[in-house]
């Protein structure tokens, strides 16, 4: 079958999205108001399940085989991250002022650098990041910031999976569920389960609809009835809420509750609007990005730490919105250098394992 390159270049612009919030959230916190801070959320991970819903052909094996290689790639990737932090703890502390490294740390909820970094080397911490379980990278945040989505990811998508092959006449009803359970959550907050169930209900539910979708076109007489609807649901949970929740979108995001959800409409719409309309006949740097999101995901989460080392000494000296297009500029040529370096890395990693494998097999 002939790749879809919207597919690609939708992903390549989440992705790019992606990276901007979290140079507006998180070094950006300091210096971006948040107006504009609350804007960039507008193109969010949702489209990721959306676009997920599109391309999932319903095999179980297919899909378990790559959710495998997945996983292979995130532990040579996290693996790499644990000795850097380590690296960087020793070797920083020569370079930097002791007070910025304390600012920075703190900031994000780290530890302070040890007397002794040398000697602290946390192999439990290395092992719960193998199982999902994301606790504080102190030089590089960001990175587990963002890897809240990939557990999310695979529940989605092994739900998802085992929903189209033994109920995929009844998908209209597993939607209506997600939506009604989503509703049911959000009646009182107070009783939204705690855990993945919030996560899981709303973007398993957007994984759904993108497979219903998958081959079609919207019709034009319902683009601008489904956009007039989003906006009407933007403006009302102004209403509903109040004027500030808007100022609050992000925190309405862990987990998603209404307001975050209405906000996200206009972009999931857009990206349903355009499947099958917007021909992307060849290959372009966004489709690359595309094509590699997952180690743009990754690479985006160290760089976006680093960047902060440039925004302490500017934010002063600079204007607010200059300053966000520098850092927002070197935080994508970061990630495309260190996405470069990882997908070397994990192309050796797997070669290693393959190396391996054929060792064990002669000695059995």
């Amino acid at each position: 079958m002939k790749r879809d390159l919207y597919i690609d270049f939708a992903k390549g612009l989440a992705t790019l999205s992606i990276i901007f919030i979290h140079t507006a959230f998180w070094s950006g916190q300091f210096y971006i108001p948040s107006e504009f801070r609350v804007l960039s959320l507008l193109i969010d991970v949702p489209i990721f399940f959306a676009l997920s819903g599109i391309t999932s052909s319903g095999n179980i094996e297919k899909t378990l085989y790559r959710l495998l290689k997945l996983q292979i790639t995130y532990m040579i990737f996290v693996t790499g991250l644990f000795f850097a932090d380590w690296i960087f703890k020793v070797g920083v502390i020569t370079f930097w002022d002791i007070d910025t490294l304390k600012s920075f740390y703190s900031t994000f909820g780290g530890k302070y650098i040890p007397q002794n970094p040398s000697a602290v080397i946390d192999w439990a911490q290395l092992g719960n990041w193998y199982l999902h379980s994301y606790t504080n990278c102190d030089t590089f945040p960001v990175v587990m910031g963002s890897f809240w989505y990939l557990k999310v990811y695979y529940i989605v998508t092994i739900l998802g999976v085992l929903i189209l092959r033994f109920f995929k006449q009844h998908i209209s009803w597993f939607i209506a569920l997600c939506v009604a359970l989503t509703l049911i959550f959000n009646i009182d907050p107070n009783n939204y389960p705690s855990g993945q169930v919030g996560y899981v209900v709303y973007y398993l539910g957007v994984f759904l609809i993108g497979f219903q979708l998958k081959g079609k076109t919207i019709k034009k007489a319902y683009i601008p009835v489904l956009y007039v609807l989003a906006t009407i649901s933007i403006i009302t949970i102004g209403y509903i809420y109040g004027p500030d929740i808007y100022y609050k979108i992000n925190k309405q995001k862990f987990p998603p509750q209404v307001p975050y959800i209405v906000w996200s409409l206009l972009s999931l719409i857009t990206v349903f609007v355009l499947y099958n309309r917007l021909k992307i006949t060849k290959d372009t740097f966004i489709n690359n990005i595309g094509r590699n999101a997952i180690f743009f995901y990754f690479a985006q989460g160290i760089s976006s730490s680093l960047v902060y080392f440039i925004v302490v000494p500017l934010k002063g000296n600079i204007h607010w919105a200059v300053l966000m297009v520098l850092i927002y500029v070197i935080n994508v040529i970061l990630a495309i250098l260190i996405a470069e370096v990882l997908k070397k890395a994990d192309a050796l990693g797997w070669k290693i394992l393959e190396k391996l494998r054929k060792l064990t097999a002669r000695r059995v």
